[in-house]
């Protein structure tokens, strides 16, 4: 299905909003990530969004050589609910990480995404290719939609949803999307990041 060109106005538009915002606070996020672990300051994850694997900016908060360390902490995963990954005290994360984390602020280089056209601003949230071979057969539809900075399952409780919750509500976003709901579910979200960002 053809990407509606209202959603991707909106898309450019939010997105330019949320560099303009970041930017003051660029040179201190950089040089506190490169004085505590160095470089690099910026990964690239693998995510799927609209059916095909991207790479998802985010500010480094973990250690180098993090991601090959999960298959080893997978025995302390918080969640028993699916694939995906929890630990309260990650050793992984750095402690400008932790504090980015909180924040959410390590997410703000996904603006990037958003102006390439690989994510939108509002929508599912960008699973890992290996999650989402773990959907259940009902909702794998979700992972052809163009996933999100933020979506219906982040406003609605985030990581303390089960896996099936969180696959409900991103089913009934795609279902009934449109100009308003994003922009409902945006204003949530500004409303969470300023009021309790550790909430989204």
């Amino acid at each position: 299905m053809k990407y509606p060109i209202t959603k991707r106005i909106f898309d450019i538009i939010g997105a330019l909003c949320g560099v303009i915002f970041i930017i003051p606070f660029l040179p201190f996020i950089i040089l506190a990530i490169f004085i505590e672990d160095g470089f690099p300051i910026i990964v690239k994850l693998d995510r799927i969004s609209e059916g095909k694997i991207i790479k998802v900016y985010k500010f480094r908060s973990m250690i180098r050589g993090a991601h090959a360390m999960k298959s080893e902490l997978m025995q302390k995963n918080e969640r028993n609910d699916g694939p995906l990954f929890k630990m309260k005290n990650d050793p992984r994360l750095t402690k400008v990480g932790r504090f980015l984390r909180a924040l959410r602020v390590d997410e703000f280089p996904q603006f990037l995404n958003v102006l390439r056209g690989e994510l939108a601003l509002v929508g599912p949230r960008p699973h890992e290719p290996g999650e989402i071979a773990q959907y259940p057969d009902e909702f794998k539809h979700i992972q052809y939609a163009r996933a999100g900075l933020t979506g219906l399952s982040q406003v609605s409780g985030a990581s303390s949803l089960s896996f099936m919750k969180e696959l409900e509500l991103d089913s009934y976003y795609i279902k009934h999307s449109s100009l308003w709901f994003d922009i409902t579910i945006l204003w949530k979200t500004v409303w969470v990041f300023f009021s309790d960002p550790t909430g989204v």
